[in-house]
């Protein structure tokens, strides 16, 4: 929005050619994050006396921690800031024409709207179920193949002119097209190697990463501040993926995939970064406030489709691997209690208590450490990550 302002101001008089600045992506993204993270600190306070009037605690289940006992009752929701500061930002200073940005918010925005229908029957409605667990499935699974059937052509072409041929192309063929290269699974570390996954393994590829990156992070979210650094840390590597798969010139010097309009999506991952940090203020140990599902649900996702985009889905799960780990000891350890109790019959645990991070405070870490340590993981494995722009 600001970007076409300071054009129109330019257009109207040559004195003001200084505001040409403004069309640098870099310092856009600087300001994008500067601006969500006054928003976020601003409305902070006032959100978190919002949910407080509207008595919109967070339950706690009664066989948690005993630790956890005592954070019953603490505002949830808090996720409506970090989506208000991510939007409004981004809306001020990206360009509006750009088709992935737009993308990218409606998804998350749309997983936003999911986990605010089930937190608010959780807290409000007293219902411990919240949202069931196939309904909330079903919506996430609507969202996320909508969004990949766009991006299967999207990422293919350079218009959603051009967009909309592709899939009448698509249509027209049987459903059997080859895509461009770019569309292919990339190997990290390995130069100019993919593979080939069509338009029904893309589609289904990029399905998984959405639904899973946005399950996989409210898994994570169970401590003070545990998720919000990591999707910091993994979002702002993302920015700088964009960036590079954005710019013609750094795209062919590292010899990733050209994919025109991307790097505009660094604007989104600053002004990720940016509400990120103004939330932590605040859910920092002991929390002011809660994510909830209204922001776990929308960050992964969010996550996810950028690292579609950029063609980094399998450093996605490097960088994210904290959420990984997470998701598989949860589904690991419902599979072995179901086996067990099925074979022997009575359930029988991998873990002292899943999600991992409860495991480890139960073997005797302060949850302080559980948190520390994993961003600390989450730091190396992003450098790992970003690594592989160099290392091929």
């Amino acid at each position: 929005m600001l970007l076409m302002l300071t054009q129109w101001l330019q257009g109207l008089s040559p004195e003001l050619g200084f505001l040409r600045v403004f069309q640098y992506l870099t310092l856009r993204a600087v300001m994008a994050a500067s601006t969500a993270l006054l928003i976020g600190l601003i409305a902070g306070p006032r959100v978190i006396r919002m949910l407080s009037a509207l008595k919109i605690g967070q339950p706690i289940r009664g066989y948690a921690m005993q630790t956890h006992l005592a954070k019953s009752g603490t505002p949830t929701m808090g996720g409506v800031l970090i989506l208000l500061s991510i939007a409004i930002s981004t809306l001020l200073w990206f360009d509006l024409s750009n088709r992935f940005v737009w993308i990218v918010l409606a998804v998350t925005l749309g997983f936003g709207a999911i986990g605010w229908v089930d937190d608010w029957r959780k807290v409000v409605n007293k219902d411990p179920e919240g949202m069931r667990s196939r309904e909330k499935y079903f919506w996430q699974s609507v969202i996320g193949l909508l969004a990949a059937l766009y991006l299967v052509f999207s990422i293919s072409e350079n218009s959603n002119a051009r967009v909309f041929e592709l899939f009448v192309t698509w249509v027209q063929s049987g459903f059997a097209l080859d895509l461009p290269p770019k569309a292919g699974l990339l190997l990290p570390f390995f130069k100019e190697v993919s593979y080939p996954l069509g338009v029904l393994g893309f589609v289904i590829l990029t399905y998984l990463v959405i639904v899973g990156s946005s399950n996989a992070v409210n898994l994570t979210d169970g401590l003070d501040g545990l998720a919000i650094m990591p999707v910091i840390m993994v979002g702002s590597a993302l920015g700088i993926f964009a960036y590079v798969t954005g710019s013609a010139s750094y795209s062919k010097y590292l010899l990733f995939p050209y994919i025109a309009g991307a790097g505009e999506l660094l604007i989104f991952c600053a002004a990720m970064a940016g509400a990120g940090l103004a939330f932590l203020w605040f859910n920092t140990h002991p929390a002011q406030v809660f994510m909830g599902d209204v922001g776990a649900l929308a960050l992964g996702a969010a996550l996810g489709t950028i690292a579609v985009i950029v063609r980094q889905e399998i450093v996605l799960a490097v960088m994210g691997g904290i959420f990984v780990v997470e998701a598989i000891s949860v589904m690991l350890q419902v599979v072995w209690f179901k086996y067990t109790k099925r074979r022997y019959g009575e359930g029988r645990r991998l873990l002292k208590m899943a999600p991992l991070h409860h495991h480890f405070e139960k073997s005797g870490w302060q949850e302080t450490q559980v948190v520390v340590r994993f961003w600390i993981i989450t730091m190396l494995l992003c450098l790992v990550g970003l690594s592989t722009l160099k290392l091929r």
